[in-house]
């Protein structure tokens, strides 16, 4: 028998859908129910088999599920778990896919009845698409999926949705949410708002047109730029939500900026080649963890679909 027999997806984008396609191909639900605020989106789930049905209230998805998905914007959690809250089964699992955790606990745990085991999640997987056609079976493989439970979650409910992610080819790991806010923040959040100053200061140096802007990218700005192209609702909701963690990073960045404009400035060689050492020891260490590869344009494709970008 499948480990679920009812999976509910509360959100039918890029993650949704993915983990929708890897639960089918690895028999994982006996059914997979869907909500999206989308009439539009809730169709293309139904037609393109993401879902077996779909509703348009999401607390009409989670009834009877022994598993609900929360693939929303963090800021549209707290609304969601109020909605649900009381349609959901006795022993029910609750999860997440939310980039920032302490908020998405403070504002989903409040609405779940005694009985629900509530375990957040955030896979570290994605594109810079979105929507229900977006998925693939395959993006969480070799990716990490880290689980925030909080201590007085019921262990069976944290190892059944380990097991989940793990035969959906993630590795997982367990952080309380505050860690995790703070790790995301130097590793996800941060970069990203880097990546949108650095195209909106593109956009904005007249001097260079946009043409010479979309020619003569190098592969650092491409990277940018897929960045960049991420859902613009989900990052605002992340930023807003991890506010003191980003904050602090982006004030290390700053200092760091300074210093290295100073050394430009002072024509200091010798900074810059030490500084440049020590950093290029990081790319290493991702390559030998297996999270990228070293190839040109770092083995990416006009059709690589598996590139992770959260």
């Amino acid at each position: 028998m499948p480990p679920f027999r009812r999976v509910a997806l509360i959100g039918l984008g890029l993650i949704a859908g993915s983990m929708a396609l890897a639960m089918r191909r690895a028999g994982l639900a006996e059914s997979i129910t869907g909500h999206a605020r989308s009439a539009e989106t809730r169709a293309v789930a139904l037609e393109i088999g993401l879902v077996d049905s779909v509703h348009a209230t999401a607390a009409g998805a989670a009834a009877e599920a022994d598993l609900v998905v929360l693939a929303v914007p963090v800021g549209a959690m707290a609304s969601i778990a109020r909605e649900i809250g009381p349609h959901l089964a006795p022993g029910c699992i609750v999860t997440d896919v939310g980039s920032v955790k302490q908020a998405v606990i403070e504002a989903v745990a409040p609405h779940l009845p005694a009985g629900v085991h509530f375990v957040p999640g955030h896979p570290l997987a994605g594109t810079e698409h979105s929507g229900p056609r977006a998925g693939f079976a395959t993006l969480f493989r070799n990716r990490w999926c880290i689980l925030t439970p909080p201590e007085d979650a019921d262990p069976q409910a944290v190892a059944r949705l380990r097991a989940l992610w793990e035969a959906m080819g993630a590795n997982v790991d367990l952080m309380d949410a505050p860690h995790h806010d703070l790790v995301l923040a130097v590793t996800s959040h941060a970069p990203h708002l880097i990546a949108y100053t650095m195209v909106g200061v593109a956009d904005d140096l007249r001097r260079v047109t946009d043409s010479e802007v979309i020619k003569y990218s190098a592969a650092g700005f491409r990277d940018f730029t897929r960045i960049a192209a991420s859902d613009p609702t989900m990052w605002r909701d992340v930023f807003l939500s991890n506010k003191a963690a980003t904050l602090e990073i982006l004030g290390r960045f700053t200092e760091e900026l300074f210093a290295l404009q100073r050394a430009i400035r002072r024509e200091d060689g010798d900074h810059l080649h030490a500084y440049f050492t020590r950093t290029r020891a990081i790319r290493r260490g991702i390559i030998e963890a297996g999270q990228d590869v070293d190839a040109p344009d770092f083995g990416r494709s006009a059709s690589d679909r598996g590139d992770s970008a959260s």
